[in-house]
Order: C-alpha cells, then structure tokens, then sequence
C-alpha cells in the first residue's frame, strides 16, 4: 500500500476462543480507502466474530485493531462509532414500532440548542438519505408495516445518517429484489468515489464477483486466502470455503403421484388472486416471482395465517379448512418462513424445546411434558438433521444459520408433516449449508413428502425443483416444467414481458 494512502483498517493476528470453539485464530485483514473489501466463507467461519471486534460486542483475546493509523486492543461501541465505523447486520436491529425517520437518527439525534429536538432538521436529513437510496415509503412509516427489503434499506440508511469512513454490510442483500440490489450496487459505487471502505459480506458469490476490489476467504476461524477480485471465480471460491468442490444435480422425477394438494381459485384480496396448482406426492413444487408477487402471503395462507377471501383448499381429494396455523398443522402442513428468527424460532429458547413446539401436546400429562420423551425426541432429530449443536440444552439463538433452519425443519418432521411450505429456505446461510438443506429436503421427497418452496434464487429452484409456478402482482401467470424451461423464460413471466398462463 502506497504511503499517501493509508490503511483505514488494518487488523493483525485477531484471536478468539471460546469454549471449546477456536472463533479467530491468528486473523490479519485490512481495508483501504475507496474500496469494497468481501469477507465470504461458511457460517461459523468467524465471519461474525470478526465483525463484533469491530462494533465492540466483543474483545480479542490476542492481536491488535489499527483505526485510521492508532492501533487499539480492542474497541468499544463508542470507540467504533467515533471512529466512523458503520455495520448493517443481516438481522434488523431496528425499533419496529418506532417511524422511520426516529430509527435512522435513534442514539444521534438531532438538537437545537444542545437540548430540544430539531424535528424540522431530522425531517429535512431523514428524506435527503431515502432520495439518495430512492426509497419510496413515506418517512413517517412505521417501521413494523415494512417488509424485509424496507426494512434492510432503513437500515443502510441509519448506518449513513452517521459520519463514516468504513461501511460494514453483513448480507445486504438476503431481502432485496434485483432492482433493489442494483440500486444498493449503485449507491456503493458512489461511497466508494467518496473514500469510504466497504466490508461486505455475503453468500451470493456472484455478487461477491460482480463488486469485489479484493475477496478474504474465511474457514475455521482462519484467513485462508486474499485475493483480487478480478481473480475470483466462484468454483475457487467455493473450493476454498469448503475445502472441496459442491455439486447440484437437476432432479429427474416423474409426476405420476397422487395429487395431495390442490388449490382452487384462491384469493385474499390485495394479496393475491385466484391462484389455482396442483400438488402431487413427492414433488417439489417451486414458486417464483419477484418481490410482492405474492409468493409469501400465499403461502401464510395455506398455513392458516390469513383468511382466503375466496377458493377453497382440498388435501387428498377432500376440501378442507385451514382457519388457523393449528388447524393447518393438524392438516399435516408445515412452515418454514422467511424470517425464521422472528417467526420460526424461539431464539430465548434450547434447541430441544424448539424441535418439541409443535408436537408438545403429544410430550405432555395433562400439563405435565415429559422430558424423557423431549430428550429423545431431540437428540433423535439432531443426529438424523446432523444439527451442529454443543448440546440439546444449547440457546438456538446461539447456531448458525444453517442449523437455525435445520431446527426450523426439524420441528416439522416432530410433527410428521406431510406437505412443507418452505419461503426463501436458504436466505443468509452459507454454500455448504445450503448444499445440506437441498440433500435433506431432497431425502424427504423420496419419503413421501410434498414441497412447496418460494426463491429468489432461480439456480435454487432448478436444481431442486419438479415443476415452477410464476407468480406476478399476485396472479399466477404461468407453469412451466422445471427441466424444459430457462432462467430467461421464468424473468419474462415474473416482470410480465410475457402473459398467459400455462397449462
């Protein structure tokens, strides 16, 4: 590095272990001015703990943190933020009952005098930021009545209400659409000009291809290559993440099963519009479409969680009523949202009572559950889902997220569900997390067991997926065969270049 510039951040030998965990060992890694710096590698590789050495969440055990030239031991929250250090984690730490314009300046608020509130100036910064981010939901909104890709927007937003020099994004992406994504890729593109270093980490390797000035790759708590990112191609990436090469294989499976499920005119207005599909035994049944089409509202409405306006459900031939998540899981159907923390997971929770929620009545005396069959339950499912977990007893707040969703699956075979409803299933876990999940949904589709699973990511739905329903503004507009159709043919129908439905 050239003297007349100097590094932002240069970090030398991190360390830190935990018990029975070696989270960094002996990690070097510096960011320069003006440049995007990706951090990839698997969940538990130490991406994470890096990151909270930053923030001040945590302090090393050994080595040094070097800030615009002073070399520190550790840092503090304060320390991070007066040193211009910005970090937008995957999961939301906004106020969600709070507006938008109160969480974007929520710790730095604006004040006249020293004391008073500047509401007027707040107002004046909060909308210069969403012009400059082209957010288009009023400032006023209140932050629970966003989806995720708002919410990940308000996010980057209060990072850059800050006066910063270094900009840490941790899956920026998992929520946004492409256009979405692009605009974020933009808007990068203009921190950079303005000196500003950019860590960015994130699973969707060609993103990482796409933006990189240099890739670091993480495994096992160490730094195991940096390179250019002219010099990244995603079979060396993944090669260097895993330690070996991973490998999909399109599914090949006759429909001749039974329809299991079959949906007819279905409807909840201002969601989505008579949507009519067919579900066979042992498919995987994969919905496509862009952000608002529908694909997640569908799916809370077979599991109960919103009245259909109009249509009717029938499972094995017969119409039936899913008025509640209860009722839908009695059904045999199963959930696995897109925000899993928030609405699969009870992270205050072990690991084993997460596996046992469903099927709690059946573990249970009169009020009494019976932790003899919990254990087994657990550790029966932890061995056959290879959850990586120190124990049963262990916080599930506390896994990766690969084996979050692992459990978040789990709880479903507890419950022998027959037909799962799968939303964004591999959002924010990392390549070879997401390899496990394909395997073991594959696996239960040889047993029997009906998927219905909503991606963005369209290589996802072709290497799992039997057949493709296209969603777009809540209509179904085609389906298609997943072995004689193309990414290209399936963009056309989810932006609407092309109408109809198919057969």
């Amino acid at each position: 590095m050239e003297s007349s510039s100097p590094l932002l951040l240069d970090l030398k030998r991190l360390t830190k272990t935990y018990p029975g965990v070696n989270a960094l060992q002996s990690v070097d890694f510096d960011l320069r001015p003006g440049e995007i710096h990706c951090l990839v590698g698997e969940n538990g590789a130490g991406k994470s703990t890096l990151i909270r050495m930053l923030t001040g969440a945590e302090r090393p055990d050994s080595g040094t943190i070097a800030v615009n030239g002073t070399t520190f031991d550790s840092l503090t929250p304060a320390h991070g933020h007066a040193l211009g250090i910005g970090v937008i984690y995957q999961e939301s730490d906004l106020v969600l009952p709070m507006s938008v314009t109160d969480n974007i300046y929520l710790g730095h608020e604006i004040a006249s005098s020293g004391v008073f509130l500047d509401r007027r100036t707040t107002r004046v910064a909060v909308k210069k930021l969403c012009d400059e981010l082209h957010l288009h939901f009023s400032i006023d909104t209140v932050v629970r009545d966003l989806g995720p890709a708002q919410r990940q927007l308000v996010q980057i937003a209060k990072a850059l209400s800050r006066r910063i020099n270094i900009l840490v994004l941790d899956e920026p992406t998992a929520a946004l659409t492409d256009d979405e994504i692009r605009r974020l890729f933009d808007l990068l593109s203009r921190l950079k000009a303005q000196g500003i270093g950019i860590i960015y980490v994130s699973h969707r390797l060609a993103e990482i291809m796409e933006i990189a000035d240099r890739v670091s790759v993480m495994r096992d708590g160490q730094r195991v290559a940096t390179m250019l990112g002219s010099e990244v191609t995603e079979d060396k990436l993944i090669a260097l993440m895993v330690g070996r090469t991973l490998k999909t294989t399109k599914r090949s499976r006759s429909l001749g099963g039974e329809v299991v499920l079959a949906v007819r005119n279905l409807t909840v207005r201002g969601q989505f519009f008579g949507i009519d599909l067919d579900l066979h035994r042992g498919e995987i049944l994969g919905l496509a479409g862009l952000l608002g089409a529908g694909r997640s509202e569908f799916l809370e409405c077979l599991f109960g969680l919103t009245a259909p306006d109009e249509g009717e459900v029938l499972l094995n031939g017969q119409v039936v009523r899913l008025t509640s998540p209860r009722a839908a899981i009695r059904a045999g159907f199963g959930l696995v949202p897109e925000e899993r923390r928030e609405s699969g997971l009870v992270l205050g929770r072990t690991v084993a009572e997460n596996l046992a929620f469903a099927v709690l009545d059946r573990l249970s005396n009169l009020l009494l559950v019976n932790f003899q069959r919990l254990r087994a339950l657990a550790d029966d499912l932890i061995a056959r889902l290879s959850i990586k977990a120190q124990s049963q007893r262990q916080r599930v707040s506390t896994l990766s997220g690969g084996n979050q969703q692992k459990v978040v699956i789990g709880k479903w075979l507890a419950a022998n569900s027959r037909i799962l409803l799968l939303d964004e299933p591999t959002r924010g876990i990392d390549v070879n997390a997401k390899f496990e999940l394909y395997q073991l949904v594959s696996n239960l589709v040889d047993k029997g067991v009906s998927v219905i699973m909503a991606s963005s990511d369209l290589l996802e739905l072709f290497a799992l997926t039997d057949r493709i329903v296209v969603l777009a503004s809540g209509r179904k507009v085609a389906e298609l065969k997943t072995a004689e159709t193309s990414q290209v043919e399936i963009m056309r129908y989810a932006v609407g270049a092309a109408s109809g439905e198919a057969a």
